[in-house]
């Protein structure tokens, strides 16, 4: 370094600390920027702007927690809004559950697992109920067995427990869908035709099946209450994996309506009654069949679906390619009934 050079450095050097700490601290002032931003983000991902929860007529918890607004207090503390979207079977709710337009439905163990072989993005997380709540049911008196349905039409809603209740029923005596004419019908519009006698017989749902039964004289010519699945309150995949807490809270709620349905069964006659428009012996009808005692899904809850989806495999209607118990391991997940629950 010449001698210049030397002056020239020397009379500057004494800047570059102070430019370098004038440096540091606009890098320290972006760096806490960036973080700070990244802290909001991560903070409102925390939680969601709103749950959307179905409530269904065959889902007496749902309509409690509905009525009582637990959940929404709860969540009105994380200014979380709470959204109701009514469903009318499995189906139903299924198909809300695939399109994002609820985050938990309430559907038949069985019609749950078909979702999800079908690539629905489901976890079943939780038991509302062990009902009866489908039978197949005619107004036709040469019709006292499930071999007579041979050749009649039969309605039922395609993807729900009733439908895989009346596979089961026909696959027990050797006959299978392709021996009936089955007739696709929502569930109000497979009761109405039987009365109209557009159907021979009807694979019902309550509270639809024992209005007819007890206002139309309708008969329940098949029942058998171990081919009926469990009500299974399913969550979406994506859900979950982003809020567990959440899906924590809202089963919390669940079980707390839950508990109150068990030891209030005359306020849950009327709220049933009066939400689905149903007399009260309708109600006291449906509820009888209704069993609220056990919440926690588990291995039982698979035994019965992997029964049923052997059935729905050599029915047709799940390929023979799908793996039906592993399927069946995929959706059943019971870590959070068992934390609130268990």
């Amino acid at each position: 370094m010449s001698s210049i050079q030397w002056r020239r450095w020397s009379r500057f050097k004494w800047l570059r600390p102070k430019r370098w700490s004038g440096f540091s601290f606009l890098f320290s002032v972006a760096l806490a920027v960036v973080f700070t931003v990244s802290s909001c983000s991560a903070q409102t991902a925390e939680a969601p702007s709103s749950i959307k929860l179905d409530f269904a007529y065959y889902n007496p918890v749902s309509l409690v927690l509905r009525d009582q607004k637990w959940l929404e207090d709860d969540l009105a503390q994380d200014n979380v809004k709470v959204e109701w979207v009514q469903s009318l079977g499995s189906n139903k709710a299924l198909e809300l559950l695939n399109s994002r337009s609820i985050d938990f439905g309430s559907t038949a163990g069985a019609a749950a697992l078909l979702g999800k072989a079908n690539g629905n993005p489901i976890k079943a997380v939780y038991i509302y109920s062990k009902p009866e709540w489908t039978a197949l049911v005619t107004r036709d008196a040469t019709i006292n067995r499930v071999e007579d349905l041979r050749g009649k039409k039969v309605a039922a809603t395609r993807g729900t427990d009733p439908h895989i209740f009346l596979l089961r029923a026909l696959d027990q005596v050797g006959l299978s869908e392709q021996d009936i004419e089955l007739v696709q019908l929502q569930h109000p519009d497979g009761k109405t035709a039987l009365e109209r006698g557009d159907v021979d017989a009807w694979a019902g749902l309550d509270p639809h099946m024992a209005t007819t039964e007890l206002e139309q004289g309708s008969r329940l010519f098949f029942r058998n209450p171990d081919l009926n699945t469990y009500g299974f309150l399913n969550v979406r995949e994506a859900f979950a994996e982003q809020y567990p807490g959440y899906v924590e809270r809202v089963l919390t709620a669940y079980e707390k309506a839950r508990q109150w349905a068990i030891e209030n069964p005359d306020e849950l006659k009327t709220i049933l009654a009066r939400e689905a428009k149903l007399s009260d012996a309708v109600a006291a009808k449906q509820l009888e069949r209704t069993d609220l005692t056990s919440p926690v899904i588990g291995a039982i809850h698979k035994e019965t679906i992997v029964a049923a989806g052997d059935v729905l495999k050599r029915s047709g209607v799940i390929p023979n390619t799908v793996e039906v118990e592993q399927v069946a391991n995929d959706l059943v997940d019971p870590q959070f009934a068992e934390k609130i629950a268990g």
